[in-house]
């Protein structure tokens, strides 16, 4: 039979006769390269302003804890008003343009360069290209995360230290001004190993769920109930996983050097988790999980609706 890959825009014809059965991708022509980056590029952008808000939520209550505060979401709300949650949006919006375009863009380029190799494209062939072209993805895109994790947090600081981001570019410019360019790499490891994580998770999860409800919920395959409950579903999943990571990051990306020693406090990532682990608990880890788990289920979601809808569009005029 024939199933349609949901997160790509890409079919996999497998065998009925094995569970692990090989597939093989449709070919390339249905989309150009171009399309498909520019598809992925401008879905993962509108899927972004649609959870933004969600993201702000999970950075400030993650980064919350690291200063020993408890969140307060009317409080945040009163301090920096509803737009508040948009805090960031612009680096949050910039990073998809480099983050989603070459992240899924990458995973079909790949994808397609295996096949033609090997002659077929297996899970665990799906493993590797989704881990690999979401480290690099991630790495491309580490400098406009730590602007969004930044931007998104600098309003709950104290006065005295907070630094007044303008917009995306001021954050850029005064980044590689009073830290470096490096700076902007810092906490990039569990940033990286988190988009590998996702890429693994999402790429071998979704499909598979969709089936799972279709077969025991009796949902329509691809309609849109299908679509979203196993999104969400497997955003549940890589968001459990990956949490720890997402903390981590987020705390080497904000961290400041101590005024006495000039050292920073959060050097690796085993040392990150170590220490929050020991000072404040394994769980300090997960704090800001549910809006971070509807960031990762809401943005696949939207930007996967959006992404298809793009793609659709384009194939009936081009045709």
């Amino acid at each position: 039979m024939v199933i349609p890959f949901p997160s790509y825009g890409f079919q996999l014809a497998t065998s009925p006769t094995a569970g692990n059965s090989v597939s093989t991708p449709t070919k390339a022509a249905d989309l150009s390269k171009p399309i498909i980056f520019a598809t992925s590029g401008l879905g993962g952008c509108l899927g972004w302003a649609f959870v933004h808000p969600a993201n702000t939520l999970a950075v400030r209550m993650n980064l919350a804890s690291m200063s020993g505060k408890p969140f307060s979401f009317p409080k945040m709300i009163q301090e920096s008003g509803w737009m508040g949650l948009y805090d960031g949006i612009s680096a949050g919006v910039l990073r998809q343009v480099f983050y989603a375009t070459s992240r899924f863009g990458l995973f079909e380029t790949f994808r397609d360069k295996l096949h033609e190799y090997r002659g077929k494209t297996d899970f665990g062939a799906r493993i590797v290209v989704g881990a690999t072209t979401g480290g690099i993805a991630a790495y491309l895109s580490c400098p406009m995360e730590v602007a969004v994790v930044r931007m998104s947090n600098d309003s709950t600081l104290p006065m005295e230290e907070r630094r007044n981001y303008k917009n995306v570019f001021d954050t850029a410019s005064r980044v590689i001004k009073e830290e470096g360019p490096l700076a902007f790499w810092r906490g990039s490891n569990p940033f990286v190993i988190r988009a590998m994580m996702v890429g693994v998770f999402q790429v071998a999860t979704l499909d598979q769920f969709k089936d799972l409800y279709e077969h025991y919920l009796n949902q329509r395959r691809n309609s849109i109930t299908n679509v979203f409950s196993a999104a969400m579903t497997s955003g549940l999943i890589y968001a459990l996983a990956t949490m720890p990571l997402e903390a981590c990051k987020n705390r080497m990306a904000s961290q400041k050097a101590d005024k006495i020693t000039g050292k920073l406090p959060y050097k690796t990532i085993l040392q990150t988790l170590r220490k929050v682990s020991a000072d404040e608990g394994f769980l300090a880890l997960y704090n800001g999980f549910l809006p971070y788990y509807i960031r990762c289920g809401g943005h696949t979601v939207s930007m996967f609706i959006i992404v298809q809808i793009l793609r659709d569009s384009y194939m009936q005029y081009a045709l």
